[in-house]
């Protein structure tokens, strides 16, 4: 019975420990910054349209007056001069006939699924009020945050396309002949494996199912598993863990993308969190866990959702649709082949150490399990 109580000690002392740091890293939590951008008609004139989160504004130009922890929109209505002039400054445009100029028309408050946003609204300018050739610069934010995405979504005398400006392209050509397959295709597998990289709640969620891999499945707790003597075992249950996530975040994405269907963000985000609480657990219920490809099948589904949301946010035209889904599970794939690729050499390579068992699965488990609870208690609306 001793033995029993110093174990819950132990595990309750490293439980709280991770607590604890995950409460005071709150920032780990998987949340994109993204600007929404539309260039469309308004009374026969071009009309750019910018949305962003006040949170962000917020990093650039100190909104909070009070210094009450709450950005307000009187706060930010007084400034309003010092907020265009600035979105200026990180904006611009050119057509074949010259610099365009950007005149502001409205500034207003938007509520999207993540929060309030600031939407300011500007005629488009351009000599000889001609948009061909148009060129649009987008440098909002990116000194101050290199994850950073400006999503454009135009619409203008029949034509519909859509860009994304990041760190390494901050520009984009517009109003022009649509780009080759190969074009779209190669971009998409980049954000592709940058959102993989940067999502640290899918990246948590895979490595939790893959801790066990290299273990032989034994009655008991997980700390007295013994290392698996040979190699082909354990790469069987990484494929089947891999391809099962693979498979259910395909579909997903694919249905979510094409609009069939569409579940909440809200509670898209919830269970993605939730699911990193469940694999990581599951880990320390030793010979009752449940098989961890079915984990990854079933949660994997919601991850597709996920993966969605930073596609559908551009409403790609129809005929880039298939190309930008193929390239963006390209690379989700190619990022979470890396991981992999990464980890089990490392795992392998520990398995037969006290350290691995208990260290790496024991309190790793922990660790990714109160990382988790954080992030669902926080989409809950729980803790800020």
């Amino acid at each position: 019975m001793t033995g029993w109580r110093a174990r819950i000690a132990r595990a309750t002392r490293a439980l709280a420990a991770a607590w604890l740091a995950v409460a005071a890293a709150g920032a780990l939590a998987h949340s994109s910054s993204n600007s929404y951008l539309a260039l469309e008609a308004q009374d026969g004139r071009p009309v750019l349209r910018v949305d962003i989160h006040l949170r962000d504004v917020d990093l650039r130009i100190d909104l909070d007056a009070n210094r009450d922890g709450q950005v307000t929109w009187g706060e930010t209505l007084a400034q309003r001069d010092t907020l265009i002039d600035w979105q200026r400054q990180g904006l611009a445009a050119r057509s074949d006939s010259g610099a365009c100029t950007l005149r502001p028309r409205d500034l207003l408050a938007s509520e999207r699924g993540d929060g309030l946003y600031l939407s300011t609204a500007f005629d488009l300018d351009c000599p000889q009020d001609r948009l061909d050739g148009l060129t649009l610069r987008y440098t909002l934010l990116f000194d101050q945050d290199n994850l950073h995405r400006g999503l454009l979504r135009l619409d203008w005398a029949g034509q519909q396309a859509s860009a994304l400006f990041s760190p390494d392209q901050p520009e984009a050509a517009l109003l022009a002949a649509a780009p080759g397959a190969w074009p779209v295709l190669r971009r998409y597998v980049v954000e592709g494996v940058w959102h993989i990289w940067i999502g640290l709640d899918h990246i948590l969620f895979l490595l939790g199912l893959l801790l066990l891999a290299p273990l032989q499945r034994e009655r008991g707790w997980v700390g007295r598993w013994a290392a698996r003597p040979a190699l082909r075992p354990a790469l069987w249950d990484v494929f089947t863990v891999v391809t099962a996530f693979t498979v259910a975040h395909s579909l997903t994405l694919a249905l979510a993308l094409f609009r069939v269907v569409e579940p909440p963000r809200a509670i898209v985000e919830t269970l993605v969190a939730l699911s990193v609480v469940l694999a990581a657990l599951n880990n320390l219920l030793g010979w009752f866990a449940l098989d961890r490809w079915r984990l990854a099948f079933v949660f994997g589904l919601i991850h597709g959702f996920g993966f969605a949301t930073a596609l559908l946010d551009l409403n790609l035209p129809r005929a880039q649709l298939a190309i930008a889904l193929g390239g963006f599970n390209l690379g989700v794939e190619a990022g979470q082949l890396a991981i992999v690729a990464a980890f089990i050499p490392l795992a392998w390579w520990l398995r037969h150490t006290r350290f691995y068992r208990w260290g790496v699965v024991g309190i790793g488990s922990l660790v990714i399990a109160a990382v988790g609870s954080v992030w669902l208690l926080q989409r809950l609306g729980v803790v800020a």
